[in-house]
């Protein structure tokens, strides 16, 4: 009986012991359980300071991919890495950053800003005005936001000024009896010539110096349209060789 108790005496000891020891041990080693250790994100700070693109896309890059990087530091590599895009002219990838960028965080108007530039140089002008104004929402004196709304509306209301007399010339169709007129208004391209060539000359003559640079100017474009409709129809004339050449002569006048 007496060797029985001993024997569960020693039992209870060592399941004590064995609950105790491990513990007892890390304490010892002084050893802890690791800690989430976030990316560093110096490399992609050193490499933007440096303003050298390639090292940005590289170090932002690893920095992006990195899961324990912070949401701030993958936000700001993002960021980064866009512009550094843009330089490098890869336009698609930097807007796709940005998308992730608002994804992350869509209160950023910089963001919407950066982006809207870039849809408007890929010649997407209603998703760049709807990012202006995204960023205007956000920061109604964002300053960049707010030149590039404004210039982007006036560019999208000449277009549709443009668009509602595209392929009109400068005169009415309905009245002209001269064989050049005619050919001008059958055929848009000439008419959206006729018409540039007309508003060009007025305007370069409404901006001369002086009286007379303004009839030197008025000169020029009557002996034009003067030339223009004794020489259309004879051997080696071109038609719109002409008024090419005319536009050219306006536009290096008034300097447009």
């Amino acid at each position: 009986m007496r060797l029985n108790f001993l024997h569960l005496a020693l039992a209870l000891v060592l399941v004590w012991l064995s609950c105790v020891l491990p513990a007892t041990a890390v304490r010892a080693t002084g050893a802890e359980p690791a800690k989430d250790v976030q990316a560093d994100p110096a490399p992609c700070v050193a490499a933007s300071a440096a303003a050298d693109d390639d090292r940005i896309i590289e170090a932002c890059g690893a920095l992006i991919d990195n899961e324990k990087a912070a949401k701030p530091d993958r936000i700001k590599a993002l960021m980064a890495r866009a512009q550094a895009l843009d330089h490098k002219q890869m336009i698609d990838r930097a807007i796709a950053d940005y998308d992730t960028v608002l994804g992350l965080d869509p209160a950023l108007a910089d963001a919407y800003n950066a982006r809207g530039e870039l849809w408007r140089r890929k010649g997407d002008r209603p998703k760049a005005i709807m990012d202006f104004g995204a960023a205007l929402k956000l920061d109604r004196d964002h300053a960049a936001a707010k030149t590039n709304y404004k210039s982007l509306a006036l560019e999208l209301e000449r277009l549709g000024a443009l668009k509602a007399v595209a392929g009109k010339p400068s005169f009415d169709c309905r009245k002209v009896r001269r064989a050049v007129e005619k050919a001008i208004c059958a055929n848009p391209e000439l008419a959206d010539l006729d018409r540039e060539i007309s508003v060009s000359s007025t305007r370069a003559i409404h901006e001369a110096q002086d009286s007379r640079q303004a009839r030197e100017l008025q000169r020029k474009q009557d002996q034009f349209i003067a030339r223009r409709n004794a020489e259309f129809g004879k051997a080696g004339y071109d038609l719109k060789q002409a008024m090419l050449e005319r536009l050219r002569q306006i536009n290096g006048v008034d300097g447009y």
